[in-house]
Order: structure tokens, then sequence, then C-alpha cells
């Protein structure tokens, strides 16, 4: 298990996490999850970052594929999974839902970044392959 701080020396966290604080700086809280989906799409792109948008991940059960897919919000550098939220108050089910997407494709990282309340919100995860699970660290950006 191996947690770290969204900086340590890890640029890719850093530069997603830079341009998710520009679009909470720009908009600030109270617009729906796909405002800010829309508006982080266009700062990945004005930042050179690249990134899927709302992809589809397959889920299996025992060795069956099931109809039923994960859709995670963002996929960076192809090897970091976004996750965005617009929520007055994050609770464990978000993480959650984080950690299985990571499960789910073997990525090691993870971002939950929320733009509902008053300063953006990011837990960074990092799943560890040969424990399978993953460790988060809570950070906060902007006025208190």
């Amino acid at each position: 298990m191996l947690m770290k701080s969204p900086t340590d020396n890890d640029t890719r966290t850093y530069a997603i996490i830079g341009a998710a604080m520009e679009v909470h700086k720009q908009l600030g809280c109270g617009f729906l999850e796909a405002v800010y989906q829309e508006a982080l799409a266009i700062e990945l792109s004005k930042r050179n970052i690249p990134f899927r948008r709302e992809v589809h991940l397959p889920i299996h059960y025992k060795e069956a594929l099931l109809a039923t897919a994960y859709c995670v919000d963002f996929i960076c550098f192809e090897s970091v999974i976004i996750e965005l939220k617009a929520l007055a108050h994050m609770s464990g089910t978000e993480e959650a839902q984080v950690i299985n997407y990571l499960k789910a494709t073997g990525y090691e990282i993870g971002l939950l970044l929320n733009f509902g309340a008053r300063s953006l919100q990011q837990r960074r995860f990092v799943l560890s392959k040969s424990v399978e699970s993953a460790k988060s660290a809570d950070y906060s950006y902007g006025p208190k």
C-alpha cells in the first residue's frame, strides 16, 4: 500500500489538479457535475493534458463479462482515473467508486475531484497491486 501527496514527484496529478483548480476558480461551486466536466475538458485541452472522456469500463463477475459497465469521467495520460463530483460533502461512497474503478482497470492512480464545496476538494488514491487496496490523501485548495 502506498500513499503520496498529489505533488510528490507526480507531474501528471499535479497538472490535472492545476486544471481543476482553474475550473473551480472560474466557476466556483453550485453548478451540476456536467458543467464542471465540460469545463475541465476545455482546460485539459488548453494545457495539452491527454485525456479520454466518459470511458466505459468493463466489469467481470468471476469469468463472465457483465452487460453493465462503469463510466469513468476521465482517463488522463492513459494512466490516471478522474472522477468528478459536485457535492456539498463527500462520503465513503464516492471513495469506494474510485477504488472500484482502479480495481476494474488495473490503473494505480485515481483522483476524486469535488467542485461542489466552496474550495476544490480532491482525494488521490494509489492502488497497491500487491495488496489490492487503496489509500487516499485528502486535500482542499482555495478559500475556506
